[in-house]
């Protein structure tokens, strides 16, 4: 069952989401965005652990709390490790973030605009797994290059049916079909995925609700809708390769959306910043994401 506290602060919580779930392909430019060339370590062994400990000094920092971060997306890897000796998503609860595990394994080659995730097949096994470390939802993302209705139809139809299987285990999906910030017609995709996703959530059960994590739209309030839908339990935003200050600035726009960054939280942190440093700069990022999805324009 969806534990009713995390659902409460997730749903009604002043504050926004952020995403420590960096992956294989993407890890390796995390760490060179963070100071740590690929010179430093050697195999995924150490790729991973050098990631981790990035992940712990931030879950670890004294702004990231409950106060204004109401959850932290997680990694595998990251989910299966400790912070001060505790497993990750009891130590995130403790300080009241409530914690997300993405659970997608990449995507599939471009098709008809789009990229499909790839199969799941081990997907009950880590759900399962992730109930029983206390994690409230998942996050699985797809990605969206052109405004082909066959292709985000597919896509919104896939992430769907992964939402249900995800809910059978009494877990929070969250959908994410990304459109690219550079697609020549964002809008226009923006509009395909809006129709194909209200479409899908009008036929979901009685009691079943889900969340959205979408790309900041080109039209100011495009969302609106489906931040005011009766299934969806939060829309948060992705940063999509903007920068911390511009994916603010466009956040602060649109009402009933809250951020969900993972780049542009992790702007400007560096490997080789003093803990206090370190901490002054999170804390400072924190407070400007914390704003733009709290106090809107």
């Amino acid at each position: 069952m969806i534990n009713q506290t995390m659902a409460e602060q997730i749903t009604h919580g002043r504050g926004f989401i952020a995403a420590l779930d960096q992956s294989g392909g993407s890890t390796p430019g995390a760490l060179r965005l963070y100071g740590v060339p690929d010179t430093t370590y050697s195999g995924d062994a150490e790729m991973f652990r050098l990631m981790h400990e990035m992940r712990v000094r931030i879950m670890t920092s004294p702004a990231f709390t409950g106060a204004q971060v109401l959850g932290a997306i997680l990694f595998e890897h990251t989910m299966d490790g400790e912070a001060h000796g505790k497993p990750v998503p009891t130590f995130l609860w403790e300080r009241g973030v409530v914690p997300f595990l993405k659970v997608d394994k990449g995507l599939a080659a471009e098709q008809d605009g789009v990229s499909l995730m790839k199969p799941m097949p081990e997907l009950d096994a880590l759900l399962a797994r992730a109930v029983k470390l206390g994690v409230f939802g998942t996050k699985m993302r797809s990605t969206i290059n052109r405004p082909s209705q066959d292709g985000i139809a597919a896509v919104v139809k896939q992430q769907f049916e992964v939402a249900a299987q995800i809910a059978g285990h009494g877990l929070m999906p969250i959908i994410e079909p990304e459109v690219s910030i550079k697609s020549p017609d964002k809008a226009g995709a923006e509009a395909i995925l809006r129709a194909a996703i209200l479409q899908h959530l009008d036929a979901l059960p009685d009691g079943r609700q889900v969340m959205l994590k979408l790309t900041i739209p080109t039209v100011t309030d495009f969302y609106r809708e489906l931040t005011q839908h009766a299934k969806v339990a939060r829309v948060v935003a992705l940063s999509g390769g903007y920068s911390r200050t511009e994916a603010c600035r466009r956040l602060a726009a649109n009402h009933g959306m809250i951020a969900s960054f993972s780049r542009a939280l992790a702007e400007g942190l560096q490997y080789s910043m003093s803990d206090a440093e370190f901490d002054a700069a999170l804390a400072s990022s924190i407070a400007e994401i914390y704003q733009a999805s709290t106090e809107k324009v």
